[in-house]
C-alpha cells in the first residue's frame, strides 16, 4: 500500500507541502474544526505534540467544512484561531475535503487503510484521527469522540 510520506499535500499558505518530510516519524492525521464540539481536543492533541515531538511524533491537522459548515474561516483565520486559543504548534495544513468526489486523495487513502465501524469508509465527523507508524502506513482510526489522551498508549507503543 502506498505510505502516508508519498504525498503532497496543501500547507494553509497554499503552498505544496511533501510528506516525505515526516518519513520516520509516527504521525497523528486528524480532520478538524474551528466551530466543532470537539474543538477542544486541540488541547489534547497539542498536549501529545508537546510530549512526544522530541521522540518522533507529529500532529498533522487538516482542517474541513464539510461536516455542519463548522470549519467556515479562510487559512488566516484558522491559523488565528488554532495560536490563539489553543496554542498549537504543529502544522495546520490547508482546508480539504475528506469525502466526497472532491476528497484529498492522502484522506482517500487513510480511509481505505482503516475503515471505520463494520467497514465503513466515509468519515462521520470532525476529528476523525488515524494513526500512521514510522513506516508511513496507516495503523488504526479512532472516532471523533476518541479523546486525544486515549490514544496516548498507542502511540507510545509505536515510539
Amino acid at each position: 500500500m502506498t505510505a502516508i510520506t508519498d504525498f503532497t499535500v496543501k500547507a494553509a499558505d497554499g503552498s505544496s507541502v511533501a510528506l516525505e518530510a515526516y518519513r520516520g516519524q509516527v504521525l497523528l492525521i486528524v480532520n478538524t474544526a474551528s466551530k466543532c464540539g470537539f474543538t477542544p481536543q486541540y488541547e489534547g492533541l497539542e498536549a501529545l505534540h508537546r510530549d512526544y515531538a522530541a521522540r518522533g511524533f507529529e500532529v498533522l491537522a487538516f482542517p474541513c467544512n464539510q461536516f455542519g459548515a463548522q470549519e467556515p474561516g479562510d487559512a488566516a483565520e484558522i491559523a488565528n484561531f488554532c495560536s490563539l486559543t489553543y496554542d498549537v504548534t504543529f502544522p495546520v495544513f490547508g482546508k480539504v475535503d475528506v469525502n466526497g468526489a472532491q476528497a484529498d486523495p492522502l484522506f482517500d487513502t487513510l480511509k481505505a487503510a482503516a475503515p471505520g465501524l463494520l467497514g465503513s469508509k466515509a468519515i462521520k465527523w470532525n476529528f476523525t484521527k488515524f494513526l500512521v507508524g514510522r513506516d508511513g502506513q496507516v495503523v488504526d482510526r479512532y472516532a471523533p469522540t476518541t479523546k486525544p489522551e486515549d490514544i496516548r498508549k498507542d502511540i507510545e507503543g509505536l515510539l
